[in-house]
């Protein structure tokens, strides 16, 4: 279900997926329970089709980290889940409350309008 985010060039891909079907980012701590919880969450769930799903390790990847950060203009938290749409952070939520149901419903209301 998750394409791992390396590098500035699959950021800029992301965004320009994003103007055809929603594109998700979970920004995640190797060493943070929390993260670890919500990203089991995900894990446990159903994906929705349509939707790209990307995962950002923050210990190995902190500058891209930080250009997502600069690029959205959302604060950094950890864990952080962002849904970005038309290029546009359109939702976005932060340690125990990301639920992947709630993510459903508004990525289900995106890709609906994207089909």
């Amino acid at each position: 279900m998750w394409t791992t985010l390396l590098n500035l060039q699959q950021l800029e891909q992301l965004m320009q997926s994003s103007h055809s079907f929603p594109q998700l980012i979970f920004k995640h701590s190797t060493r943070c329970s929390i993260s670890r919880v919500a990203l089991g969450r995900f894990d446990r769930s159903e994906p929705l089709p349509n939707i790209g799903y990307h995962l950002l390790d923050l210990l190995e990847n902190r500058s891209l980290s930080q250009a997502i950060t600069d690029s959205f203009g959302i604060v950094h938290e950890s864990p952080q889940v962002l849904v970005i749409v038309d290029g546009i952070c359109r939702y976005h939520a932060n340690h125990l409350s990301i639920e992947p149901d709630d993510l459903r419903r508004v990525l289900e209301g995106y890709r609906s309008k994207s089909l």
